[in-house]
């Protein structure tokens, strides 16, 4: 029996086929090879079209089935991974109304914190864990405010996951968790938020139908399975934001757990069973995958808008005709450090971690006579790895105090360089496993169409396949003193 997993990220979509016995991946693939762009109108902005994540899905899942290596008629469920955040409407036909405003836009943070101040300090700590900032239902707020034409036609507003499961389907549903990462989820009533429907002045009917994370969302449309060479019929029994099904992939599930991710944006991602909200809303809770009303799963989510869209920045604009892997050996032959050269990699949009502060991307303390392109390459590995060591320092300020944190070998992870530069500057061991977030929204599929009975039984695969040590934090503790007040100067 297959699972196939969609994994809907910013540069592009991969789906991968899994072996629901082994656990293990039996084909992949992703569309386009080239990342996709975002569309920036205004400084802050940032957009995607919905109806290019569907053609892209679709590319991506006959460019799979092609493959032969596996009979597409024994896929038995599918799941979905996608960027957190979004907001996609759409019309009572289903059709988009405007592209989505996604994760990394910056224009809803103005209209975020009145809501804020009219809601309360109080009811959004204890109720909501997070300020509505930037998130989904404020950017639904921003069109309500600016788009007013736009926003009459609405009939469901949704997360890009809900979108893509809507058109393979037709169904329109979403879940807690996506309510969640909307900031439109009440914790301690584990419902959806009154006060925060109330203080935006949304109809309650534009919110989908809810449904449990692990359950079918919609079956499989006969046209749309014609198109995918598909079995019709088959569910779409899986769908969770991209942090936390990384986490699932990475079988981080229990409270002490983390999971670490380095794509376009850098994420560690802690399971707590304490309802956690952070006093200024730097590092963010969010309804877990395995979360339920009387076993409570919160996953404290500390974002870096800007992470590996840095590493690509240098490598489209510097050199992109060497790949990553060879960038990465001349960055190995370059002392910790870089000689004094620093990067703050925080190009991409307000950073929640800096108090939705603009701060933009910096390279200081160049020097023309010793600096070459390697020590560009390890400086920019290093900030990012100095970034999550900020963003960390927040969460054990909120008592969450990781002692190991696993991530998928993948993005900034297939680098040695940077694995090395992260532990040695947070502090803390890595974990490498092979899965990715394809591969833990097919098992997340197999979960929730039955094919596991339990979650152990979607890992009883699972191992590691290697480990890093810290092993020069003195150096680097020292190093982070630097970068940090370079970056305490552009907070000013």
């Amino acid at each position: 029996m297959l699972l196939l997993g969609i994994d809907i990220g910013t540069s592009f979509i991969k789906a991968s086929v899994v072996d629901a016995e082994t656990q293990k991946s039996v084909a992949s693939a992703q569309f386009p090879e080239k990342e996709n762009a975002i569309t920036s109108l205004h400084p802050g902005w940032a957009e995607q079209s919905p109806e290019m994540w569907w053609q892209n899905t679709i590319q991506a899942i006959k460019k799979l089935t092609a493959s032969d290596k596996f009979d597409p008629l024994e896929i038995a469920a599918i799941g979905i991974s996608y960027q957190m955040h979004g907001l996609v409407i759409v019309d009572k036909e289903q059709n988009v109304l405007r592209d989505s405003i996604i994760w990394c836009d910056s224009r809803a943070v103005e209209v975020g914190d009145e809501a804020y101040n009219e809601m309360g300090k109080e009811v959004c700590a204890t109720h909501l864990l997070n300020s509505p900032g930037n998130f989904t239902a404020s950017k639904l707020a921003w069109v309500k405010k600016n788009e007013p034409e736009i926003y009459r036609q609405i009939d469901k507003m949704m997360l890009p996951g809900d979108f893509i499961s809507m058109k393979l389907t037709g169904a329109i549903t979403t879940t807690s968790s996506a309510l969640s990462e909307g900031i439109l989820w009440d914790f301690k009533k584990d419902k959806l938020s009154e006060e925060l429907m109330d203080t935006f002045e949304f109809d309650r009917s534009v919110v989908p139908e809810l449904h449990g994370l692990f359950s079918p969302h919609g079956e499989l449309l006969p046209g749309i399975a014609k198109i995918l060479n598909l079995k019709e019929g088959i569910p779409v029994a899986y769908k969770a934001g991209d942090q936390p099904n990384n986490a699932l992939s990475l079988n981080v599930l229990q409270p002490g757990e983390v999971a670490a991710n380095g794509g376009t944006s850098g994420v560690i991602y802690a399971v707590t069973d304490q309802l956690l909200a952070d006093k200024f809303s730097r590092v963010n809770s969010f309804v877990h995958v395995n979360h339920e009303s009387g076993n409570k799963r919160v996953g404290v989510l500390l974002c870096i808008n800007g992470a590996a869209i840095m590493n690509s920045w240098v490598k489209k604009n510097c050199c992109d005709e060497m790949s990553y892997k060879e960038m990465d050996a001349l960055a190995a032959d370059i002392p910790a450090g870089s000689e004094g050269l620093l990067v703050l990699p925080f190009g991409n949009g307000a950073e929640r971690m800096l108090q939705n502060k603009i701060v933009g991307a910096h390279i200081s303390n160049l020097d023309l006579n010793k600096h070459t392109k390697a020590h560009i390459f390890r400086a920019v590995q290093e900030g990012i790895a100095f970034a999550f060591r900020y963003g960390l320092d927040i969460m054990r300020e909120n008592n969450l105090h990781p002692t190991i944190i696993r991530a998928g070998r993948a993005n900034l992870f297939f680098s040695d360089v940077f694995i090395q530069s992260f532990v040695n500057a947070t502090g803390v061991a890595v974990e490498l496993y092979e899965n990715d977030g394809s591969v833990g929204a097919a098992l997340g599929a197999g979960i929730g169409a039955g094919i596991y009975k339990t979650y152990s039984d979607a890992y009883s695969n699972f191992k590691p396949i290697g480990k890093f040590e810290p092993t020069n934090v003195e150096l680097y503790d020292e190093l982070y003193k630097g970068w940090e007040k370079l970056l305490e100067k552009h907070l000013e």
